[in-house]
């Protein structure tokens, strides 16, 4: 199949929420040697070399097909199924819709993409807890982000930045009313957790349980065309 794609450009090999810590991690190192801490030195300088790693945000590629809804994280899919109001994640479900969760860990890219083309309708930023964000329970308890965002052809979709057992920083500075583009960044979670994507239920699956994606460029699905 030929699928049509563009770059997705950054300006930086970085995050930008991770230069603060890489800078701090830096002179630490910096201060160790200069003051002749060898040991300490070299820990600090595989440290930093680790944050910068950790902090990396690679170019992509982000198709262009028709209807393509891409992933909002790097990760493992963990979930792909139906939910209804009531049930968990109940809070971002009218009546029905189709829920895929994306679990984060350690070592994935901490970078999240916007899925799909469309205006941010509401951003919802809700504190709580920090369970293990691969428990399906995280969707209700974690302390999470959410924006509602509906597209040009008036679908409507919830993507969900959720915070786990260690990451404990959910960064995302999108304003209501704002125009986003599919694949263009709009925040991360520091070392790793979890996205849920909340789809109208017509929405075609083209991903599975236990399946890996990458940000901007794996597709999730296909929004059902609109009858005009």
């Amino acid at each position: 199949m030929n699928i049509e794609k563009e770059l997705s450009r950054s300006y930086l090999p970085v995050a930008v929420p991770g230069l603060i810590l890489i800078f701090i991690s830096a002179i630490l190192t910096g201060l160790a040697f200069y003051f002749e801490l060898v040991i300490l030195g070299w820990i600090g300088f595989f440290l930093t070399g680790f944050v910068c790693w950790f902090f990396r945000d690679p170019e992509r590629f982000i198709p262009k097909q028709k209807g393509a809804i891409v992933s909002p994280a790097d990760g493992k899919v963990i979930v792909v199924k139906k939910v209804i109001a009531g049930e968990g994640g109940s809070e971002y479900v009218d009546t029905e819709a189709l829920k895929i969760s994306i679990f984060m860990n350690v070592f994935s890219v901490h970078v999240n993409r916007v899925p799909f083309d469309g205006i941010v309708e509401e951003v919802k930023y809700t504190p709580g807890k920090f369970f293990n964000a691969s428990f399906d329970k995280a969707s209700v308890h974690n302390e999470r982000s959410a924006l509602t965002i509906k597209t040009k052809s008036g679908h409507t979709f919830k993507v969900v930045q959720i915070a786990g057992l260690i990451a404990r920083r959910i960064v995302c500075k999108i304003e209501e009313n704002s125009f986003l583009r599919c694949g263009d960044r709009y925040g991360m979670i520091r070392f790793g957790s979890r996205l849920d994507l909340y789809l109208p239920c017509d929405t075609k699956v083209v991903v599975e349980v236990g399946q890996k994606v990458k940000a901007g460029s794996s597709i999730l699905g296909y929004f059902k065309e609109k009858e005009i």
